[in-house]
């Protein structure tokens, strides 16, 4: 995006990428269809240590804009739910479409370019195996550490360091999250069960009502990949297993009977989940307190995990280079004029469902702009 905005104001440009391929990220993602941005992009569905930084940004070019470069190659796309725009076929087209566009704005790639070494001047010069090149300006778009089998590394942050600039210390975020040996032991032979709740943490206004799944080694599914880029790692994950409903009053309009318990935990959880909670957390009693407190204890189980998956998992990195070293409109460095930082090299970070994406566009265009 960065590239193809320079490009069409006449500038020179050169990608070069690691990869013998561009867009390894957007081909595996939205299960290979490209969850490509989301309509109700907002700033408050971003992480940062600076809420306002991706303000500007996200104002300059909008999911709209990109909806429209898309309708412009005529690619099919829908919405799956919550303002999730999707590719029809696949994740191909968006990469495509970008090549494309890359071509007619005079933009060159080079693939297979593994960069050994930055240094600046009165230019910034890029040297790789092979060559080395000179430019006015550096633009760094390397992303964070999550999926280093496809080739995630460090060195954005390296590049970012050896130019004298902060780093929010990187995490994983949008990522599973593991049980304790003891919960373990009561849970993971759950794994493929899935129901809905509320997760939430200490200290955060943040609350998802999605779906959770139970897996091998803890819980995922789009609730908990959410609520893991909130979580500080110490406190328990609240999850409320059942939302919205009043379940003393369901349970006494069936009679106080521990086996209507059970049954009016099978009416919304999956059979298996009920009568393991029923075991783990069984009446204490039939009286008024009794029932209140059973139905508090599933409507805010906390859950206190040994940790996440990690970037081997982890869909996207939170932290990153500090926003107060970067100029929000055109996202230059205050330190270094002509380095540029953009995406998820950057300490902003977006929930689930295309908001990713449309941070990538979104600072790729404001870096193009002033390039």
């Amino acid at each position: 995006m960065c590239a193809i905005e320079a490009g069409r104001r006449g500038r020179r440009v050169l990608v070069l990428e690691r990869a013998e391929r561009i867009g390894k990220k957007i081909l595996i993602s939205g299960g290979g269809r490209c969850n490509f941005t989301n309509l109700h992009t907002s700033p408050g569905n971003f992480l940062s240590a600076n809420p306002h930084f991706a303000k500007s940004a996200l104002a300059r070019y909008t999911p709209s804009d990109f909806t429209a470069l898309v309708e412009k190659h005529r690619i099919p796309y829908h919405e799956k739910k919550l303002g999730q725009l999707f590719c029809d076929r696949s994740a191909h087209d968006i990469t495509g479409m970008l090549e494309q566009e890359c071509r007619d704005s005079g933009v060159e790639i080079k693939t297979s370019a593994t960069v050994r070494d930055v240094s600046r001047t009165d230019a910034f010069v890029v040297r790789t195996d092979s060559q080395a090149f000179h430019g006015a300006c550096l633009v760094v778009a390397t992303g964070g550490l999550s999926i280093p089998k496809i080739g995630a590394t460090s060195f954005g942050y390296d590049l970012a360091r050896q130019f004298g600039l902060k780093i929010q210390e990187p995490r994983p975020a949008l990522v599973p999250l593991v049980f304790t040996d003891a919960d373990s032991k009561r849970w993971c032979d759950l794994a493929g069960v899935s129901t809905e709740v509320i997760a939430s943490v200490p200290n955060s206004k943040q609350t998802f009502r999605e779906n959770m799944l139970f897996t091998h080694r803890g819980l995922s599914g789009p609730a908990i990949l959410q609520i893991s880029s909130y979580w500080n790692g110490r406190e328990p994950v609240c999850l409320d297993l059942a939302p919205e409903r009043n379940l003393v009053s369901e349970l006494l309009a069936r009679g106080r009977e521990p086996a209507n318990w059970r049954s009016l935990l099978r009416d919304f959880l999956p059979r298996r989940l009920a009568d393991r909670w029923v075991e783990v957390h069984p009446l204490t009693g039939t009286s008024d307190s009794a029932l209140a407190n059973a139905e508090r204890e599933l409507r805010s189980w906390k859950v206190l995990p040994a940790g996440t998956e990690g970037f081997g998992k982890a869909e996207v990195t939170a932290g990153g280079v500090d926003t107060d070293e970067l100029s929000a409109k055109t996202m230059e460095s205050r330190k270094v004029p002509g380095l540029f930082l953009i995406g998820e090299v950057v300490d902003v970070t977006g929930q689930l469902g295309g908001f990713n994406f449309q941070w990538a566009w979104a600072s790729g265009f404001s870096a193009g702009q002033a390039l």
